[in-house]
């Protein structure tokens, strides 16, 4: 089977990249090696929920996938505060003060997969979808691509696209080399009814224990992130329901009275990835594969999405003649996007080490940032304007 563009990897942004190119007159194919699951027909709700930025909001509207989301499951976030570990420090971020309608809309990952895999098959035949597929082997030529699959399946294409993850098989076939650091902390997820109303907005604690984050989910419920090191993700998963609201209550100063879970802990690994090569010859990396940053600034799924929505563009614009695959065309997308990238890498990388550090003097100052920060808007808009695009 011959192909344009072979997207290894279909999770939210590998799946986006093939929805936005669905007609580019590019003839794509997308592989997932995991049977996508159906959303729940009951009233459950996703552990794992993602702050979705205006601008991704927006590419993923053009593509056709936001309009599918039932509207009852998204929570807009009109403002964000968020406290230093002193619990006095704190700053303050407003849609209104911006003149935006919202900082971000929270929602729930398996309704923006679902989403967006429905447009996919809605797409005509542009888009072919290989679900559940594992690819085996892979090999670049000067010309095009060979991709295996584990069914004896035989593709080829000018370009392939490695979607497929922080630990990606096509960035190591590639021989693509990473920097990588675990952080020693486990992210941990679930949620909560909670007694009173958030009135829309996330708030963030930068604690002595990790970060916890409390955000917006529609009705009176909160979707809580808690990054915290390994030794106290595991005491918080081990404790009774009963024992974790009271314990999520107390480090949230009950700024949001008594909570009820709804949806047990969860967690997952963080680690810092940097990959020294975002493009090679007839290859792309874009979300996961591409980089690997820490989850404080919620920026993590955006980072992907404006990943593919750049090189989409460029794909998009290309001249009917010009190889989808060509080392110059793909060039264009690392040099669009390493700022982007680095900047995020170096703020969350460098916040982390800054508010997990016990030095009283460090602590002073982080702290006495945050209050300055706060009463310069100038500034705060400055910091706010990168995160909604």
């Amino acid at each position: 089977m011959i192909f344009d563009v072979i997207v290894i990897g279909g999770g939210l942004v590998g799946a986006g990249l093939a929805a936005a190119l669905k007609d580019s007159g590019l003839k794509i194919a997308l592989i997932e090696p995991h049977e996508t699951a159906p959303i729940p027909c009951d009233d459950s709700w996703d552990s794992r929920i993602y702050a979705v930025s205006p601008g991704s909001a927006a590419f993923l509207q053009q593509m056709g996938a936001w309009q599918q989301i039932n509207a009852e499951r998204l929570a807009p976030v009109y403002e964000m505060s968020v406290y230093g570990d002193d619990n006095t420090a704190h700053i303050d971020f407003s849609a209104y003060e911006i003149g935006i309608a919202e900082l971000a809309f929270i929602a729930e990952n398996r309704q923006l997969q679902m989403a967006v895999w429905e447009t996919l098959k809605s797409s005509g035949g542009n888009v072919q979808i290989l679900c559940p597929a594992k690819c085996t082997a892979i090999a670049w030529h000067d010309s095009h691509v060979d991709v295996s699959l584990a069914d004896g399946s035989q593709l080829q294409a000018a370009l392939v696209v490695g979607a497929d993850g922080v630990n990606s098989w096509v960035r190591n076939q590639a021989g693509i080399e990473v920097s990588k650091h675990p952080y020693h902390q486990i992210g941990v997820v679930a949620n909560f009814n909670t007694e009173l109303s958030h009135r829309q907005v996330a708030y963030q604690w930068f604690r002595r224990d990790g970060v916890l984050a409390l955000l917006p989910l529609p009705g009176k419920r909160v979707s809580m992130v808690w990054s915290t090191t390994e030794q106290h993700a595991a005491e918080l998963r081990n404790l009774s329901a009963e024992e974790l609201c009271r314990c999520v209550e107390s480090a949230s100063m009950h700024t949001l009275g008594a909570l009820q879970m709804i949806t047990a802990p969860a967690g997952f690994p963080l680690n810092f990835v940097h990959v020294n090569e975002l493009v090679k010859p007839r290859l792309v990396l874009i979300g996961d594969a591409a980089h690997g940053i820490h989850p404080l600034a919620g920026q993590g799924v955006n980072l992907g999405l404006r990943d593919a929505r750049e090189l989409a563009k460029i794909l998009g614009a290309r001249c009917a003649q010009q190889d989808c695959g060509d080392f110059l065309l793909l060039r264009r997308y690392e040099m669009a996007r390493k700022e982007d990238i680095l900047a995020l890498e170096l703020v969350t990388d460098g916040l982390q080490k800054l508010f997990n550090n016990s030095n009283p003097t460090l602590a002073r100052l982080r702290n006495l940032g945050l209050e300055i920060t706060n009463h310069f808007p100038l500034l705060k808009n400055k910091m706010m304007q990168h995160a909604l695009n």
